[in-house]
C-alpha cells in the first residue's frame, strides 16, 4: 500500500480488533445507492461476505435488502435489516424450510429437484421463486478455479440441457413449477467487462424463456465500488435486460458494500531472530489462519499500512500469527522502521470475508469488533472471550 494510514483510533482499539469506519462504508453505498436511483435495479447486501449487523439499519438506507445462503444469515437479516429477504443455498434442509419460506420474500434453489420438493409452500405464502441457473461460460483465471462456479465439476446451477430437458418432461407445468426469475452467479471479484459476457452468454441459452420471467439476477462478485470499474457498462446491462425483457434486476454485491471499509489492528507480540538467512520472523497477535483464513486459502496478501513489498523499504520481516501451525504466516513486509514489541500493525481490506471466517484455533480469541463512527467516535461493538471458545466446543 503506496499511502501510509495512522488513524487516531490506532492506538486506541484493543488487538486484535476489527475495525469498520462509517464514512467508507458510507462511500460505497451512495455509489451502490446511486446505481439504483439510474437503473430501477435492486441492489441486495450479501451477508457470506459482510454480516455486520451493527450497520444493517444504516445500509437499509441505501439498499434494497440482502440475501442470504442460508437459514441463520436469513434470520438476521429479517431480524437487523428493513428491506428484501432473498436466499440461495445449494440445497435446503427440510427442516429449516417452513422458516425459511415464512421470513423470505425471494427463495432460489439451485436444483429442480428441490424446485419441485418446496414451490407448493412458496407458492401457498405467495412468495417469489427462481431457480439458480449455470450459462457454461466460464471468465475466472486459473488462480481463481476454485471459485468458479462455471466449472466442469460445479454444483452451482441448472444446465441449460437438464432445463430443457425438464421442460419437455413437465410440458411448461405452468411454466416449470411456477418459478417468477432465473439466478445466475459467475463472477469473483471482477468487472463489468466478464458481467456483458455472461449476460450475452445466458441471452443465448435462456433468454427464449425470459418472457415467462418477472425478474433477473445477476448474482455477486460485482467489483462496483472499486476505482477502475466501468459502471456505465454496468448499467448499460442492467438497461438492457430491464427494457428489453421487462424484468427486474437483481445484485448481490458483497466486497462492493463493504470494500476498503474495514481494518484489522493487531500488535507485535515478539520480533525473532533471522530464520531463513534472509528475514526476521515477527509474531503478531493476529492469525492468519484464526483470523484471516483467505491468506491461506485464496492465497492472498493483505494490505498494510505503511508496509511495502520486500526490500522495498529497510526493514523486512515475515509477520506470522502466534498458533502452532507452522504456515501460519501472513506474508513478508518491509517498513521504514525497526519493528518492536507493542508496535501496532494495520491490515487494510479487511470488513469483507473476515469477521464472517474466523476461527479460535488453538483456543485464539476472536477479535474485537469495532465501529469509528461518521463524527470519528470510537464503539466497541463487541469483545470476545474464553467462553466464546467454549461454546464451540
Amino acid at each position: 500500500m503506496a499511502r501510509e494510514y495512522k488513524p487516531d483510533w490506532l492506538g486506541k482499539v484493543p488487538t486484535p480488533a476489527y475495525v469498520v469506519e462509517e464514512n467508507r462504508l458510507v462511500h460505497n453505498l451512495e455509489i451502490l445507492a446511486g446505481l439504483q436511483e439510474r437503473t430501477g435495479c435492486h441492489v441486495l447486501l450479501a451477508q457470506k461476505c459482510f454480516s455486520m449487523y451493527h450497520f444493517y439499519p444504516l445500509i437499509s438506507r441505501y439498499l434494497s435488502g440482502a440475501t442470504a445462503s442460508g437459514l441463520y444469515e436469513a434470520r438476521l437479516a429479517y431480524q437487523e435489516l428493513p428491506g428484501e429477504n432473498h436466499i440461495f443455498s445449494p440445497a435446503y434442509q427440510e427442516s429449516d424450510f417452513p422458516e425459511i419460506a415464512e421470513i423470505c420474500d425471494h427463495v432460489v434453489f439451485n436444483s429442480i429437484k428441490q424446485l419441485k420438493k418446496f414451490a407448493p409452500l412458496l407458492k401457498e405464502k405467495g412468495k417469489s421463486y427462481g431457480l439458480r441457473i449455470n450459462p457454461e461460460y466460464s471468465t475466472q483465471s486459473e488462480d481463481f478455479a476454485m471459485y468458479d462456479p462455471c466449472s466442469p465439476e460445479s454444483r452451482l446451477g441448472v444446465k441449460l440441457a437438464d432445463f430443457e430437458r425438464e421442460l419437455t418432461a413437465a410440458g411448461y407445468q405452468e411454466f416449470m413449477y411456477g418459478i417468477d426469475g432465473l439466478h445466475f452467479h459467475t463472477l469473483c471479484e471482477q468487472g463489468s467487462e466478464p458481467l456483458a459476457e455472461t449476460l450475452e452468454a445466458v441471452e443465448k441459452g435462456f433468454g427464449k424463456y425470459f418472457k415467462y420471467l418477472k425478474w433477473l439476477n445477476f448474482g455477486g462478485g460485482h467489483h462496483i465500488t472499486k476505482t477502475e470499474y466501468n459502471i456505465p457498462l454496468l448499467e448499460k446491462c442492467i438497461r438492457h435486460v430491464r427494457e428489453t425483457y421487462g424484468l427486474e434486476v437483481y445484485l448481490e454485491p458483497g466486497e462492493a458494500v463493504a470494500l476498503d471499509a474495514g481494518y484489522l489492528a493487531s500488535s507485535v507480540l515478539d520480533v525473532g531472530p533471522v530464520a531463513d538467512g534472509i528475514y526476521q520472523n515477527v509474531i503478531l497477535d493476529t492469525s492468519a489462519a484464526c483470523h484471516m483464513p483467505d491468506v491461506l486459502e485464496v492465497p492472498y496478501r493483505p494490505p498494510v499500512e505503511g508496509g511495502g513489498q520486500p526490500d522495498e523499504k529497510k526493514y523486512t520481516y515475515r509477520l506470522g500469527g502466534p498458533t502452532c501451525l507452522s504456515g501460519d504466516n501472513i506474508g513478508v513486509y518491509s517498513f521504514d522502521y525497526q519493528l518492536r514489541e507493542g508496535d501496532r500493525i494495520l491490515f487494510g481490506d479487511m470488513a469483507i470475508y473476515t469477521m464472517v471466517k474466523t476461527n479460535t484455533f488453538n483456543g485464539m480469541p476472536l477479535p474485537s469488533i469495532v465501529a469509528i463512527k461518521a463524527d470519528g467516535s470510537m464503539e466497541i461493538i463487541r469483545s470476545f472471550g474464553y467462553e466464546d471458545f467454549k461454546m464451540r466446543l
